[in-house]
């Protein structure tokens, strides 16, 4: 493994790892993109983050307010963390509508132009490789990631935000894919 969990108290909802050498000093970010998004930060530091942001729009709000939204919560989160080294994503090939396929490829839009325009490396994480990572079967269910996830430490309210813990931990432990 190539991150390790800090022992010792800790606040609720926060793991504390110590990063492997080549990631040390560098904030990462995970998203699992959607209405409902779920996000997982590992701080500079080491110290891991993680909840959801909705961009649920408000019956006043034009179509494009929830990339709007999106995009200036990319800026605060990448403010709060002092930068961003690189962002990864939940890759959906498949959809369950065509309501749910816009919306992916609004957000995906916004995501992609946002790092682009900040020189952030970002990276999509195939749906399989990240259950097969975290709970050591491809088509595992949303319930089986959220067990291994909290297996792990964590405490996710919810599929989303379980998601994008399992999409860090794939992060850090294989260094983006390398190993």
């Amino acid at each position: 493994m190539i991150s390790t969990i800090e022992t010792g108290p800790a606040e609720a909802g926060v793991i504390t790892f110590r990063p492997h050498p080549a990631h040390a000093h560098r904030a990462i970010l995970s998203l699992d993109l959607g209405t409902t998004t779920g996000w997982a930060l590992r701080s500079h530091d080491g110290l891991i983050t993680s909840g959801t942001v909705s961009f649920r729009p408000s019956r006043y709000d034009g179509g494009g307010m929830r990339y709007l939204r999106f995009r200036s919560w990319l800026d605060q989160i990448a403010a709060d963390a002092g930068g961003l080294a690189a962002i990864y994503f939940e890759e959906v090939r498949r959809h369950v509508g065509t309501d749910a396929a816009h919306l992916y490829g609004g957000f995906l839009a916004t995501l992609s132009a946002w790092c682009e325009s900040h020189a952030i490396a970002y990276q999509g994480v195939p749906v399989g490789t990240i259950k097969r990572h975290v709970a050591a079967k491809g088509n595992a269910d949303k319930a089986a990631v959220m067990a291994a996830v909290r297996a792990r430490g964590f405490s996710p309210a919810d599929d989303n935000e379980a998601d994008a813990i399992a999409i860090l931990l794939w992060a850090i432990e294989t260094e983006g894919g390398v190993r």
